[in-house]
């Protein structure tokens, strides 16, 4: 049997591992895991043949005797520990699912902790993602006894390493399936792994798997929920692989090294209650959901199709999380409901805006100018639901984007005219600095700071205390004394109450003042430098080299004038160090360079030259006495007769000679970054320079732009004018032709009429001779309508005015000799057709008149004296002459071969 186990033992890893006898492999795991304990680093050749061959784990952590896999689980985590990330990476893929099955479901206790340690060192060593996803295929096994062994594992790495660490998104949304498992065991471990969730993530976690599960599962959680809410923050207890080179690192640059301590408690502040919703919940499309006809139906003039349009949006956006897309079209629709006449309308345009920039967070920058401004504008709405819709669409813009990108919009609308906009505006601003984690810079804190000190003298009460929050939270972010220069011209009454507000005020953002660096910490940063850049001489490991000098620097502080030029006697008695000002390259070297023959070489005698209290022993370095105590001087030192840094310098070889160099570059690097930033910074100014020589050239542009659109503006008035003018012209002229056609016609009219009732050469009711109506008109020779050439009836009187024509006056019939006691005027008097008719033609019944009405007239006409006939003559050559005048003003003269 002996010789059984030796052959065994001599066998390579691989036959041992996935040999058939349990013994031979058990005997495997245990000499393995004793060979990785005693590696020196992660490079030992020990390691290659598990690293070629991953899958010799598969078969150890999951062997079929219990007692071997005990021993493969213990094996598997000295691999894991002493492996280093690079086993970790190259095993996890064949020995998580396996762990999981076949390991944490174990019966014997040491092999349970040994698969849990496991699950740990492979979240520990590497990425927790590929383990989390090597686990979750395992929740849906057959037997539910290894389903509730996962839970419990899934358990403990979350309460090692937290949910900052390890991305709790992929368990959260398999939690609805194990809590409707049959097996009690199994929702009780979820109950557990639900529990130890809520520690990290609280209510954030609730939106992502809450809905799905029953009411008595709900209220069971709750009071599971109670007891933890009482707890304080979780911390992280395990620090990962690259959490451990940092903490180490930082440890190691510090000279003091006192924070060290706390680098487990940084990572655990970080993690408590940093998780949302929103990096739980998958993003959502919703564009597939958003009307096609939206932009017609936000386009429409009846507010109920608006406000219809807006909700059916307000439907599609609320999702906790939205994927990114071209919003541009809806969010300058958005922005144009803000202007919305209805209020409704605004209230579901500013809910939209609430949703879309807490769906898309930050992807929503690109569109804040875009509704920023509007919002702030339709403050002025004093209705409250209308404000309390507009203060949380602003409350999302600001979360998405930050403080510096709204900070120059909110300060030009704190000094608004409206009232109610200026009030709303400072209680966003409040709003704003109480939540943003970016501590303003100093030109914003000046800003914010002269906009509130001018808001304490504000005619109403509500801005002046608006003004002191804002300097009282101010002060709680940036600290008393960073703003104390704003608060000096202020009286005490004021000052009193900004203190007030920055004693309750609770913000998210604190400035912390850089830590003033002291001189023991610049003076041991180079010495820690070095050790770190210098390897170690022959494998020997001398730690105590470095802090030996500071042992002995209160000798030299009897002289502080001249500290490099004192002697400081070596441990070993021999001469004094050279080479004052570098105390530490000097005792390493001599420690590098001082073998154990104790023979003096050329680099010693180089080393160790007499020093300067000593000028008269250069013989004894030369047959290698240079140590003992025959070179230890007994009287005391003499000064020195000649400056010390001549023999300094050959001590400026060896290690002392890299250190110049690797100075002397980071010197030369140092000019270079100093000269680049330099660049840069005149590179910065002229591109300043060349900004506000645009935004001058562009402004120039605009007005000169506003200037000639105000001008094409005129003339198109001018024009517009101009054609009315011509139009209304045209029209008069119109008016003028067909008045000419009906005085012509009237005229025609008037003479045909006269002519008929008097026969030709016959004597008128006056007893003049009545024309021939063929000699009356003449054809026109210029394409004119034929004119009468006598003028009108005797009877009628033609009008001073061009267009319209009167009866003869009473006074003009008396005149005349027309009317005497027996005759009936009318029948003397010319009548009109209608009261617009421009001139009078006498009718037929007023010339002939019934059969004895014209007898009575023609014996009155022959009873009449002859002195009326001349008055007659007179009146009608009047008559003519008007006619002639009223030809001549309408242009329709004939010409005097016409006449």
């Amino acid at each position: 049997m002996a010789d059984g186990e030796e052959d065994f033992s001599s066998l390579p890893w691989p036959d041992r591992f996935s040999h058939k006898n349990w013994k031979v492999r058990k005997g495997g795991y245990e000499d393995a895991k004793q060979q990785f304990e005693k590696t020196g680093d992660e490079s030992d050749p020990i390691f290659i043949p598990f690293l070629q061959d991953p899958g010799l784990w598969k078969g150890a952590v999951t062997d079929s005797n219990v007692a071997a896999q005990q021993d493969g689980l213990a094996s598997y985590c000295a691999f894991l520990k002493f492996g280093g990330p690079a086993a970790c990476a190259r095993s996890r893929g064949a020995t998580v699912a396996g762990i999981a099955e076949k390991g944490l479901p174990s019966t014997r206790p040491a092999a349970k902790a040994s698969a849990i340690e496991a699950l740990l060192l492979c979240v520990e060593m590497d990425k927790p993602d590929p383990v989390i996803e090597e686990i979750l295929p395992v929740l849906s096994h057959k037997v539910p006894k290894v389903i509730a062994a996962t839970l419990n594992g899934l358990t403990a790495i979350y309460h090692n390493f937290g949910c900052k660490i390890v991305d709790p998104k992929p368990v959260l949304k398999v939690l609805p399936k194990v809590f409707g498992h049959a097996d009690k065991n199994v929702r009780a471990e979820a109950q557990n792994l639900t529990v130890e969730l809520y520690r990290w993530l609280k209510e954030a976690m609730k939106p992502v798997f809450w809905g799905e599960l029953k009411p008595v599962q709900q209220q069971d959680l709750e009071k599971l929920f109670e007891a933890v809410k009482q707890e304080p923050a979780p911390k992280q207890e395990r620090l990962t692989y690259t959490q451990q080179m940092e903490a180490e690192a930082g440890v190691g640059g510090d000279a003091d090294g006192g924070e060290g301590d706390g680098g487990e408690e940084d990572y655990g502040d970080d993690d408590a209650g940093e998780v949302d919703a929103f990096d739980l919940t998958e993003a959502v499309d919703v564009f597939p959901k958003i009307p096609k006809d939206f932009s017609e139906q936000l386009a429409s003039s009846k507010w109920k199709d608006r406000k219809e349009a807006l909700d059916a949006l307000y439907t599609a956006l609320n999702v906790p999380k939205i994927k990114d897309g071209p919003f541009d079209e809806i969010v300058r629709g958005l922005a144009k409901s803000m202007k919305d006449a209805n209020v409704a309308v605004v209230t579901v345009a500013a809910n939209c805006i609430d949703l879309l920039a807490k769906g898309i967070r930050s992807a929503f920058v690109k569109h804040r100018s875009t509704v920023m401004s509007p919002i702030m504008e339709r403050l002025k709405e004093k209705k409250q639901t209308v404000a309390d819709a507009l203060g949380g669409a602003l409350d999302a813009v600001f979360i998405a984007t930050s403080l510096t990108d709204c900070l120059e919009e909110i300060l030009e609308f704190v000094k608004h005219k409206n009232p109610q906009v200026k009030q709303e505006t400072v209680k966003f601003l409040i709003r704003c600095l109480r939540t943003t984690r970016e501590v303003p810079s100093k030109p914003e804190t000046k800003s914010i700071a002269d906009a509130a000190t001018k808001l304490l003298t504000d005619s109403v009460e509500v801005n002046r205390a608006g003004g002191a929050e804002i300097l009282g939270t101010l002060m709680k972010i940036m600290g008393e004394r960073a703003m104390t220069p704003f608060l000096d011209g202020l009286d005490d009454i004021r000052k009193t109450k900004i203190k007030e507000y920055y004693e309750t005020a609770e913000v998210k953002a604190k400035d912390r003042p850089k830590p003033i660096v002291g001189p023991p910490k610049t003076a041991a940063a180079p010495a820690a430098k070095k050790a770190v850049g210098t390897k170690k001489p022959l494998g020997l490991k001398k730690p105590a080299a470095a802090p030996a000098p500071p042992a002995e620097v209160p000798a030299p502080t009897a002289s502080p004038s001249k500290p490099a030029t004192r002697s400081i006697p070596s441990k070993l008695g021999g001469l004094s160090k050279p080479g004052g000002g570098l105390p530490t390259p000097g005792g390493a070297l001599k420690k590098k360079l001082g073998g154990p023959g104790g023979l003096a070489s050329p680099q010693r005698r180089v080393i160790s030259p007499p020093s300067e209290e000593q000028p008269q022993q250069p013989p004894v370095s030369k047959f290698g006495m240079g140590r003992g105590l025959a070179g230890r001087p007994i009287a005391k030192p003499s000064p020195p007769s000649e400056p010390a840094p001549a023999p300094a310098a050959p001590a400026l070889t060896g290690i002392a000679a890299i250190e110049r160099a690797e100075l002397d570059e980071l010197r030369l690097e140092k000019e270079r970054f100093i000269r680049m930033i330099e660049d840069l910074k005149s590179e910065r100014t002229r591109l300043n320079s060349q900004v506000i020589e645009l935004q001058n050239q562009n402004a120039q542009l605009i007005e000169d732009h506003t200037r000639d659109v105000l001008s094409v503006k005129a003339k198109e008035t001018q024009l517009v004018r101009a054609r009315s003018d011509a139009e209304a012209a045209e029209q008069n002229v119109q008016k003028q032709q067909r008045e000419i056609e009906r005085l012509k016609r009237e005229l025609s009219r008037a003479l045909r009429s006269g002519a008929i009732n008097s026969p030709t050469g016959m004597p008128d009711q006056f007893g003049m001779p009545i024309p021939d109506p063929a000699s009356i008109y003449q054809e026109p020779s210029n394409g004119h309508s034929p004119l009468p050439r006598t003028g009108l009836h005797m009877g009628a009187r033609f009008d001073s005015r061009p267009r319209s024509y009167a009866s003869a006056s009473p006074s003009e019939e008396k005149e005349n000799g027309l009317e005497s006691p027996g005759l009936n005027r009318r029948k003397f008097s010319p009548t009109f057709g209608t009261a617009y008719s421009g001139i009078a033609s006498p009718t037929r019944s007023s010339m002939l008149g019934s059969g004895s009405a014209s007898g009575e007239e023609h014996s009155t006409r022959s009873a009449e004296p002859a002195e009326n006939w001349k008055r007659a003559a007179e009146v009608t050559s009047q008559l003519k002459a008007r006619i002639e005048q009223m030809k001549a003003r309408q242009g329709l003269t004939r010409p005097p071969a016409q006449r």
